[in-house]
């Protein structure tokens, strides 16, 4: 090529680029001064993509971005915990369950192999048969139960309560896999090697694990869409994350130390994120799912993938919880000899729907003989089961009824099994407050005795409250 021929072909190129970037800069203005006009974005990779492309290293799914059955409300307290008819991750549920047996039964061998001084474990009873009449003599109400069992089964009826919500479950079908796991696997399992099973625990563990499990689960989700940091610290973000839900941390280090999936892990998260829609600093606010998956080989990969609209009607959620506390006079038979008093009440309890819901009553105080003039523990727990009339309005009369006990001295086992019958006005205050004023006469049948209480209360409903 003439040198001639060189420059001119260098010329028409320099003439070709300005004029590409002259036309640019005003497409650029063009679209700043056309703010209104909508731009549309094309995603690169979907999260179903991510799915067939690891089809079997994809252990997240949420019920939010799950598309159940139109008919699952219909009838919302049924169970899909073993039939997975909505997509749920079975799978990594039974993986990580198999898990968790694991560990507590390897702590229990590691337990039973300790001195007797330190384990506190009758070995010349035999460790099966410590569990075995733990079993049939349980289970029992715990009047020892301190503070740290109000605040340790709640965290671990929210772990077990995660591994099931972290596997595509709603809410209501987590619930019932922490209820068989806190039942079975721990107090008439695990921890009826060492003691007999507690009746507090039982329903404590479960319905405030609820709670604090969804809680877990949605505080999980911000600080990983804030890069895993908290206070701007990514080791108190990583913390944060591993006392959050223990077992799946465990579960993906054990998975890194050996190099390969041996438990299905990982979780997903939805963040909201504002995303500019034109040159003149208009945004937009989109919701994204965001993956954390544990491949195969041990390493994480992570992404942001799909925006996504969610939108979840479920019925069933935090706010059928309901705890309360109040205070109530008790009115005793007087074969018992001891001055009636003002008790202290707590319940805690499932507000199945503006009908029906069922709860556990607990009141204790201190009376003064009539003998003595020392002062005397009382306590009383109850079952019970409230039907509500004129459910539309926001005051609304109850029938109760129940069983329960009547307790004395903590260093007196002496306990009077009663039911009880009774009757009340539940007023609305808010959708997550309530008050209560009602009536219950008890009677028991081995000692002949009755007694009366009338209490009030104030309920709280966690979550959204009554819908």
């Amino acid at each position: 090529m003439s040198k001639r021929s060189y420059l001119k072909a260098l010329y028409k190129q320099f003439v070709l680029y300005t004029f590409l970037f002259i036309s640019s800069n005003l497409l650029a203005q063009d679209i700043a001064f056309k703010p209104s006009e909508e731009i549309q974005y094309e995603l690169a990779i979907t999260e179903a993509e991510i799915a067939t492309y690891y089809p079997d290293k994809y252990p997240v799914r949420r019920w939010e971005n799950l598309q159940p059955n139109v008919n699952l409300y219909q009838s919302p307290y049924q169970i899909s915990l073993f039939s997975a008819e909505s997509g749920e991750d079975n799978d990594r549920l039974w993986s990580q369950t198999k898990s968790i047996f694991a560990y507590g039964f390897g702590v229990i061998g590691i337990i039973a192999l300790l001195p007797e001084d330190i384990s506190s474990w009758d070995k010349d009873q035999g460790v099966v048969n410590k569990w075995s009449k733990n079993i049939t003599e349980g289970p029992i109400w715990d009047r020892d139960n301190g503070l740290l069992n109000l605040i340790g089964h709640p965290y671990f009826g929210g772990v077990y309560y995660q591994v099931a919500r972290k596997s595509g479950y709603r809410q209501w079908d987590s619930f019932i896999y922490s209820t068989l796991m806190s039942t079975f696997y721990w107090e008439f399992g695990v921890e009826s090697f060492a003691e007999v099973a507690s009746i507090q625990d039982l329903i404590i563990t479960p319905v405030l694990g609820w709670a604090y499990g969804e809680w877990a689960f949605i505080t999980e989700m911000d600080i990983r869409a804030n890069n895993h940091e908290v206070f701007g610290s990514t080791f108190l973000g990583v913390t944060a994350l591993i006392l959050l839900d223990p077992v799946d941390s465990l579960s993906v280090g054990i998975n890194n130390l050996f190099g390969k999936e041996i438990i299905k892990a990982g979780t997903g998260y939805v963040g909201v994120k504002s995303v500019p829609v034109s040159s003149n600093g208009e945004t937009e606010s989109q919701i994204q799912l965001n993956i954390h998956l544990q491949l195969g080989d041990g390493r994480g990969y992570s992404s942001s993938r799909k925006h996504l609209k969610v939108g979840v009607n479920d019925p069933i959620d935090t706010g059928i919880i309901g705890i309360s506390y109040g205070i109530g006079e008790v009115f005793l038979d007087e074969q018992w000899q001891v001055s009636d008093d003002v008790v202290s009440e707590y319940s805690l309890g499932l507000y199945f729907s503006k009908n029906f819901s069922i709860r556990v009553s607990y009141a204790k105080t201190e009376l003064n003989s009539l003998i003595t003039t020392s002062e005397v523990a009382y306590e009383n727990y109850s079952l019970d089961a409230q039907y509500y009339f004129n459910s539309q309005s926001s005051l609304r009369p109850y029938i109760t009824s129940g069983f329960g006990e009547m307790m004395w001295q903590k260093d007196d086992e002496q306990k009077t099994f009663q039911v009880n019958i009774g009757t009340g006005i539940h007023y609305k205050v808010s959708n997550n407050f309530a008050v209560q004023l009602d009536w219950r006469y008890y009677y028991s049948s081995s000692n002949k005795s009755s007694e009366n209480t009338i209490a009030s209360r104030v309920v709280y409903f966690f979550g959204q409250g009554e819908r």
